[in-house]
């Protein structure tokens, strides 16, 4: 007897949102460009309102449409800030280790520094520096700089203007935000080093220079699997998911 097995057909709503995400990715609709109403898209796939609704929320958290108003949906380009909490949250389920995390960052984070160093405008290394100025006053008031850490290494990606780095680098940097707080409570110097990292690092895109952002960052990178270490926590031990941002 031949053995069929069922048809695994997709729910409507998916085939909705898919042939949607086809036009956008293929330039059909391109950025800006507003979508047709719930009732016209409705009418052109045969299906009802409801589904194309539910389709549309499925590109909404996508990042691939936003609402302007109550009703107009415009067709976008997904930010890094739309992507990076499906990776983290991917990552963390698969209980990612701080030893997985380290050996991507000590790639990527002189890499951020070296080409922020070449592409840095002017009021971006003003947000750097304004960065700097908020975590030296942190530390010296005793308070965590482990936010103001992660930040400055977003603004860092962001002043390489490097898309495919800063799409790679986000949801490593969040995860290993948890890291830096789990070691500062039992080596207090990790803040003070982390300042003086920073401002070599800062220094250098001021003067532009290339070599000493990326050895700086490099340094930093190597710094913080040394403070893991001194804390005598394991390489392959997961990262706190309590401590996810």
């Amino acid at each position: 007897m031949l053995n069929i097995e069922k048809l695994s057909v997709p729910p409507a709503y998916q085939v909705v949102s898919n042939e949607l995400r086809r036009y956008i990715l293929s330039g059909l609709l391109k950025p800006g460009d507003p979508l047709p109403s719930e009732v016209d898209l409705a009418s052109r796939f045969g299906v009802n309102r409801s589904t194309v609704r539910e389709g549309i929320r499925q590109l909404e958290s996508d990042g691939l449409v936003r609402r302007e108003g109550r009703k107009r949906l415009i067709v976008t380009i997904p930010d890094h800030a739309d992507l990076t909490p499906r990776t983290t949250r991917a990552l963390v389920m698969r209980a990612v280790t701080f030893g997985e995390l380290w050996d991507v960052s000590r790639v990527l984070e002189p890499l951020a520094a070296k080409l922020a160093a070449e592409n840095i405008t002017e009021a971006e290394l003003a947000v750097v520096k304004e960065n700097l100025e908020a975590t030296r006053h942190a530390v010296e008031n005793g308070v965590s700089p482990g936010i103001l850490d992660l930040e400055f290494h977003t603004l860092l990606s962001e002043a390489a203007h490097n898309h495919a780095l800063l799409l790679s680098r986000e949801p490593v940097g969040r995860l290993l935000y948890p890291a830096f707080e789990q070691i500062q409570p039992q080596l207090p110097q990790a803040a003070s080093r982390l300042v003086r990292a920073h401002a070599e690092m800062v220094g250098a895109l001021e003067r532009r220079d290339v070599q000493h952002a990326e050895i700086w960052a490099a340094k930093h990178i190597e710094d913080l699997k040394r403070g893991w270490l001194m804390a005598k926590l394991p390489l392959d031990s997961p990262i706190d998911r309590s401590l996810t941002l």
